[in-house]
């Protein structure tokens, strides 16, 4: 095979190296394209553009397969828990014990937020969506942590990482109970990472929390499934943001504004709307499930299919058992599962959907548990901002250890050329 790829053009010819990823993926590598031939490729939405190259995460849609760092996110989802995983897409490895309970104990140390962080929360009305109001506050953690952060520190660097490990979660919890109207709770120092942040959501002022495994359980999978998914939007976000040299909370809260949007992170909470308007209609779901069939019409079936994955989504196969596993023990009768175990089970069945392996994908089963355990369907996406974290903290920090030079993307001019200025009395 050659090492490099050859353009053509008008009887020129330019020649660009083909570089080869560790999991055979090849990419022409056209950084000297302009300087060359004084052109530019245009890619909307950048779908065949390679951005960085990264040690993170490998995906690949049409066998479904993801990992992180080289572990497969079955054997992940399995047999580690979040902090590990956030651990492993941070620093490259998984802990030992002793490097897993220093990292535990120090994101405990810092866990506290400063009081002041109310008045900020205070500011905002009831009814302002969980997700401004978390960006709004991360962006805010840079008030009460000014000094920028010295990269070439590894202390700096972990110290800051630590600090938003410890903080977000916090921020997650206020933004829902302000949503809810509970009071505000800081949790507890003696309980596990993901447990403590259930406890934090959850704990009413007038009674005392008890643990449910299977609940903590499922929580700790979805975190872990959604912890990092390559250079998706948001990640692209936190990455061309922090490119410009801005701090690790400026560019996570960037992440977040963009993991907002309906056709990023705010999927699954469009499958509980649309779970929620099938019920007002009666609840047919056969009638929307040919609805969804026929082209003509405008409905479209949220959950089902996945942009990248043309096969399955490997996260959805691990959570569906989580998402049965936490129907059957909280026992809820709730007829809008009812409808999505309906649209579930016709199109597992359906030849439609399965000849097009439009299977429900990891939003759809995410929303179903969330549903279940009583999170409002505006905190969703607050959820895959909570699990994304460590993910967008990792591919800040490869970044700029890597000193990639800040984001400029280029564009093809297609507005009017040069013309005069004409006076306004006679225009």
């Amino acid at each position: 095979m050659s090492d490099k790829a050859t353009l053509e053009y008008k009887g020129d010819k330019y020649e660009f190296p083909v570089i080869e990823g560790s999991e055979n993926e090849l990419a022409i590598n056209i950084k000297t394209l302009r300087g060359a031939s004084g052109m530019i490729t245009i890619d909307p939405g950048y779908k065949n553009t390679g951005s960085c190259e990264s040690a993170i995460t490998f995906l690949d849609g049409e066998k479904g397969i993801l990992s992180y760092r080289g572990y497969s996110i079955e054997e992940l989802a399995e047999k580690a828990d979040f902090l590990e995983v956030a651990y492993l897409l941070i620093f490259g490895e998984l802990p030992n014990k002793e490097q897993l309970d220093k990292f535990h104990q120090d994101i405990k140390s810092e866990s506290h937020v400063d009081e002041e962080m109310k008045k900020i929360l205070d500011g905002f009305p009831k009814s302002a969506h969980p997700m401004g109001v978390l960006s709004s506050l991360t962006s805010a953690l840079v008030a009460f942590n000014p000094e920028s952060v010295d990269i070439s520190s590894e202390k700096e660097m972990y110290d800051a990482i630590v600090t938003l490990l410890a903080k977000f979660p916090v921020l997650v919890a206020w933004a829902m109970r302000k949503k809810k109207g509970l009071p505000l709770d800081y949790g507890d120092d003696s309980l596990g990472y993901v447990e403590n942040i259930h406890k934090m959501m959850f704990k009413k002022p007038n009674q005392e929390y008890k643990k449910n495994k299977i609940v903590i359980d499922a929580l700790d999978k979805l975190l872990i499934l959604h912890a990092d998914h390559e250079q998706n939007c948001s990640t692209s976000t936190v990455r061309i943001v922090g490119s410009s040299h801005a701090g690790l909370f400026a560019s996570i809260s960037a992440g977040i504004s963009a993991l907002w949007g309906p056709l990023h992170g705010g999927a699954n909470q469009a499958v509980l709307e649309m779970l929620e308007a099938i019920e007002a209609d009666g609840g047919d779901t056969k009638k929307y499930m040919a609805k969804a069939k026929d082209k003509s019409d405008p409905f479209r079936l949220m959950g089902f299919g996945h942009r990248v994955y043309k096969n399955f989504d490997p996260r959805a196969k691990i959570i569906k058992v989580a998402a049965d596993e936490v129907l059957n023990d909280l026992g809820i009768d709730d007829p809008i599962l009812e409808i999505a175990k309906g649209l579930e089970q016709e199109a597992l069945n359906d030849e439609y959907f399965v000849k097009r392996k439009l299977y429900p994908n990891v939003d759809f089963y995410s929303g179903i548990i969330y549903r279940a355990l009583g999170i409002p369907t505006e905190m969703f996406t607050v959820m895959f901002a909570l699990g994304r974290l460590p993910g967008w903290i990792a591919q800040w920090r490869e970044m700029r250890l890597k000193n990639e030079p800040i984001g400029r993307p280029r564009q093809v001019y297609v507005g009017e050329n040069l013309r005069p200025f004409v006076a306004v009395e006679k225009r």
